[in-house]
């Protein structure tokens, strides 16, 4: 079985994904975590999105692998180096939509994602899952949540990790995320026409996870 999330930055896309994973013994595959990985890898070269020729060549050198430690958490590794951590940056948040509107790099991703999920009952989550990446799969949900809530999340994310931000900012770049993965070219933010449509402002993890479940539920029987 086939699981797609789909929705906006900060929706709580992978939290819920996780969780769901967890609970139905799925495999979760984080979309978003692969194009921060490349984000990174471009940022760390000094890479412009729009310089393409120079991305592609980065593109041919790097291995993006994704599997799980112990405790189930997520690793992202780029050539055997962990870059879970760096790849959840402000900076990398920041410049993530420019890069993932590169075709190149969507397309590397997209054959990364679609073979993990070729042998496989998973949970999948991003902006283009059940639309362009798993447009067959058999449940789909849209996740989204107003921008102020978003940045709420966003921000005690960031103060978590000892990050110096506020919530003005966050709500005016995650806005400006918001309009970028809309009018790209290429797979645009888009809710599948048969997707479930969720806003989670005011709705806690488990009651979000609730409603996902009882839309398996119903593929199933």
């Amino acid at each position: 079985m086939q699981i797609a999330i789909d929705g906006p930055a900060g929706a709580g896309k992978s939290t819920i994904a996780k969780k769901v994973a967890r609970l139905l013994g799925f495999l979760y595959i984080d979309s978003g975590a692969l194009y921060r990985a490349v984000a990174l890898s471009a940022l760390e070269k000094q890479i412009d999105p729009q310089d393409e020729p120079a991305l592609a060549r980065l593109l041919q050198g790097l291995q993006l692998d994704l599997s799980e430690d112990a405790k189930g958490n997520q690793v992202v590794q780029v050539n055997g180096r962990d870059v879970s951590r760096a790849i959840r940056d402000n900076k990398v948040s920041q410049v993530v939509s420019a890069y993932s509107a590169v075709p190149a790099v969507r397309q590397l991703v997209t054959a990364r994602i679609q073979a993990l999920a070729a042998s496989r009952d998973v949970v999948m989550d991003g902006r283009d899952i059940g639309s362009v990446v798993l447009p067959q799969a058999d449940v789909k949900a849209f996740l989204t949540a107003s921008v102020a809530e978003r940045a709420r999340r966003r921000l005690l994310q960031l103060q978590a990790q000892g990050e110096a931000v506020d919530q003005e900012t966050l709500e005016a770049e995650i806005a400006a995320r918001d309009q970028k993965d809309r009018e790209r070219a290429v797979a645009p933010l888009v809710q599948a026409p048969d997707a479930l449509y969720l806003d989670s402002s005011n709705m806690d993890i488990d009651e979000v996870c609730q409603h996902i479940l009882a839309l398996i539920r119903k593929y199933v029987m």
